[in-house]
């Protein structure tokens, strides 16, 4: 039997105010030219399909048209598990309608961890199993005590992980009996020692180290594990049968020059042989850095390679240039070139000192704080009106709860 892994979509997202759709569906015509081609039976999507537990109009289309359209292919199983991106009630409301297309979609943990198990058929006769696992919030995983310190909540959330992939594992081999059928684990979070990137959108599940899971947490019982959530394609303890396939596309200009991949699993019995297939890039980004007259000439490399580049521009001058964004817009302007970010160590430089000597934290309101921060990680544009909105609505939040404290 023939399995792909693939995780991480995030279907919708932004990068700097640019809107990815051309991307997605790209990435999503790939992937069906690819099951097809490799004759995949069965499809295995680890978590953050979507980028926000809201997804607009054109994500949705594009994932139930997708949906649709592996109905049509020889493969027989779709399993989809929620991400902590994702939201669990979105994904769960069209379970039983996609499940006529043999589509299974598990968005919130079960309270019996057993409901999680998929027993796939085909003609009658069972032909894998499947822990469909998905994110594991922090309520699935233990109860809160008074007085208990950080420590006490790691190991909690371990013992809780570890429990519930136990339960499953269990149950999967109590439905195999005594026949030699894989068995497959699926999650979504973060092991111990997995690799990050800078701006791949990874947000922390827990605070600080809290919720790393060891590998040790999962059960010999899984013949493959199927993770998503870091989006660097890796092995979790070098084992090749236990790995995050990585998202499909550059998630941010950390990614650049990343290749990306999805996952291929052969099962012979229960013996299964992994390879990778890489993914095209559908939407060329390019990282440069330097002085105003290094930066020019590299930009108008870009330029003369007469396609559509997203670029991130990094100054590593001395001289403070307020203006540079303009005149970095000026430069590609009429090209199929597009600086989508500006990195500008020297101004951030100056707005922190500024900041530290002429305004103390007592003079500065949560919003003027904020603010800081957004100018100090050159967060601009789109993305840090985004930002802002969604600090004044968790300000609000809190406001709501205890009208009384000081945030």
């Amino acid at each position: 039997m023939r399995v792909l892994h693939t995780s991480d979509w995030h279907l919708g997202r932004v990068l700097y105010g640019q809107k990815r759709h051309h991307e997605f569906a790209a990435f999503l015509d790939w992937l069906l030219q690819t099951i097809n081609e490799q004759r995949v039976e069965a499809l295995l999507v680890a978590g953050d399909i979507f980028d926000t537990n809201t997804p607009g109009n054109y994500a949705q289309q594009l994932y139930y048209r997708f949906l649709a359209r592996v109905a049509a292919t020889e493969c027989r199983h779709v399993v989809v598990i929620g991400g902590n991106h994702d939201s669990p009630s979105f994904l769960d409301a069209p379970q039983q309608l996609l499940s006529a297309l043999n589509v299974h979609v598990i968005g919130e943990a079960c309270e019996d961890p057993a409901e999680e198990v998929l027993c796939l058929e085909h003609n009658g006769e069972l032909e894998l199993i499947v822990c469909a696992v998905p994110y594991l919030r922090e309520r699935d995983l233990r109860s809160a005590e008074d007085g208990e310190g950080i420590a006490d909540k790691e190991r909690k959330v371990q013992q809780g992980v570890k429990a519930h992939y136990a339960q499953t594992a269990e149950a999967a081999v109590a439905k195999r009996g005594k026949r030699e059928l894989p068995i497959i684990g699926m999650g979504h979070l973060f092991t111990v020692g997995g690799e990050l990137r800078e701006g791949d959108g990874v947000r922390d599940l827990y605070v600080g180290s809290l919720g790393q899971v060891p590998a040790s947490a999962f059960p010999d019982a899984f013949d493959y594990l199927a993770l998503g959530h870091l989006h660097v394609p890796q092995l979790v303890a070098k084992d090749p049968t236990r790995r995050y396939s990585g998202s499909p596309i550059a998630m941010g200009f950390g990614e650049v020059g990343q290749q990306k991949e999805v996952v291929l699993i052969d099962f012979e019995g229960r013996e299964a042989q992994v390879s990778t297939l890489p993914i095209p890039v559908f939407q060329r980004m390019e990282r440069i850095k330097g002085d105003l007259e290094q930066l020019q000439p590299a930009l108008q490399q870009l330029i003369e390679a007469d396609e559509a580049i997203w670029v991130e521009v990094e100054y590593s001058g001395t001289d403070y240039i307020r203006d540079l964004r303009q005149r970095l817009t000026e430069w590609v302007a009429d090209t199929q070139v597009q600086v989508l970010r500006v990195r500008n160590p020297a101004l951030r430089e100056k707005t922190l000192k500024r900041t530290m000597s002429e305004e103390s934290l007592q003079q500065l309101t949560t919003e003027d704080v904020f603010k800081r921060r957004l100018e100090a990680s050159e967060i601009e544009g789109d993305e840090g009106q985004r930002l802002t909105e969604l600090h004044a609505q968790l300000l609000q939040e809190l406001a709501e709860e205890d009208p009384n404290a000081d945030h």
